[in-house]
C-alpha cells in the first residue's frame, strides 16, 4: 500500500471510529461516514490535476467510441448512394478519418483540432451525408431540392479534402520534433566525420 493510501485509511478508520465508538453511532451509518472519509482523503492526496487527467482520459475514450461508430456509418454509407462522385469522396472520407481517430487515440491528443473533429466536423458530416441520402431515394426535382443536392455534393467533397488537413495539422508536431532531432543527429554525424561527403572521400583514398 502506498504512503497516500495509508493515511487515507488512517483518516476513514479514525472517522469510523469517531462515530462508532465516540459518538455510539450505529455500525452502517459509521461504516458510510468512515468511507466519505476515506475517498475525500483520497481526492485531496491525489490532487485536482490527477482526477481531471483521469476524467479526461476517459471522456476522451468515449467520444473515440462514437468517433468510430459514425465513421462506420460513414463506410456503410457508400453502398447506399447512387452518385459514384460522391462514393468516391466518402471512401477518402472513410479513409481519413480512420487515420485520424487513430492519430488521437495512439497521442491521446485532447486539443482543439482534434476536440472539434471529435464534437463538430464528423457528427456534422455524418448528418450531411444522412440527408443526402433521403432526398436522393426521394428522387425529388424540385428547384430547391436540386440546389441542395448540389450544395451537399460540394461539401462532402470539401470534408473531404478538409479532413486530410485536419490529419495534416495533427501530425505537424511531430513532424517540428523529427526535423529538429534531425538537425541534431546530422551535426553528430558531421562533427564525428560520418557524414556522406567524408565517406566518401575517404573511400576514394583507400581505393588508389
Amino acid at each position: 500500500m502506498k504512503g497516500k493510501e495509508i493515511v487515507s485509511g488512517v483518516v476513514g478508520a479514525s472517522f469510523f471510529a469517531l462515530g462508532y465508538l465516540g459518538l455510539s453511532f450505529a455500525l452502517v451509518p459509521s461504516l458510510v461516514i468512515g468511507a466519505g472519509a476515506y475517498v475525500a482523503s483520497e481526492l485531496v492526496m491525489k490532487g485536482p490535476e490527477d482526477t481531471v487527467d483521469k476524467i479526461e482520459k476517459k471522456d476522451l475514450k468515449r467520444r473515440l467510441e462514437e468517433a468510430r461508430k459514425s465513421n462506420k456509418h460513414i463506410n456503410a454509407m457508400v453502398d447506399e448512394i447512387d452518385s459514384v462522385e460522391v462514393k468516391k469522396d466518402l471512401r477518402n472520407i472513410n479513409k481519413t478519418a480512420t487515420r485520424i481517430i487513430n492519430t488521437i487515440e495512439k497521442n491521446k491528443l485532447n486539443n482543439k483540432s482534434s476536440n472539434k473533429f471529435l464534437d463538430y466536423y464528423l457528427p456534422v458530416c455524418v448528418k450531411i451525408i444522412d440527408r443526402y441520402d433521403e432526398i436522393e431515394n426521394q428522387e425529388l426535382t424540385s428547384k430547391d431540392s436540386k440546389k441542395y443536392m448540389d450544395s451537399s455534393i460540394k461539401m462532402i467533397k470539401e470534408t473531404s479534402l478538409a479532413f486530410e488537413k485536419i490529419l495534416d495539422s495533427l501530425y505537424q508536431n511531430d513532424i517540428y520534433n523529427n526535423e529538429a532531432e534531425m538537425k541534431v543527429y546530422n551535426q553528430m554525424l558531421k562533427s564525428d566525420g560520418y557524414n556522406s561527403n567524408e565517406l566518401e572521400v575517404k573511400d576514394g583514398d583507400t581505393n588508389e
